[in-house]
Order: C-alpha cells, then sequence, then structure tokens
C-alpha cells in the first residue's frame, strides 16, 4: 500500500460511514503501519484528525530513546 491509497481508502470510510468509520480506518492503519511504518501512520493520524474524531492516536517511535 502507497500513503496515497491509505488516504484515499481513509477518506472513503469517513464518506461512508461518517462517525462510525473507526472500524473500516483502523484496519487501513494497522496496513499502514505494516507495509510504510510509524511515521506515515502518524502522519496519517495527523492529517485527518484521527485522535480527535476515531480515537485513533499516534504511535511511539520506532527507535528507542535508550
Amino acid at each position: 500500500m502507497t500513503l496515497a491509497e491509505a488516504r484515499q481508502r481513509i477518506e472513503w470510510a469517513i464518506s461512508q460511514f461518517g462517525h462510525h468509520a473507526a472500524p473500516a480506518i483502523d484496519l487501513v492503519m494497522a496496513e499502514v503501519r505494516s507495509d510504510l511504518g510509524t511515521g506515515a501512520f502518524n502522519e496519517l493520524v495527523e492529517d485527518f484528525d484521527l485522535e480527535l474524531l476515531y480515537n485513533i492516536a499516534p504511535l511511539e517511535s520506532d527507535h528507542s530513546n535508550g
């Protein structure tokens, strides 16, 4: 999956399901995290305001500050 495909799928889910889109968005976001990593995941959370609207929080960095 590309970032552009993820954006399209999230937009589609929001247009189809409105405030009930969280389950569909969760599926897309799981794929994004797996395919594209934490940075892309967090970018989408911010761009679509997913934390506020759907309680989908940004992920912590893949790198520890250890």
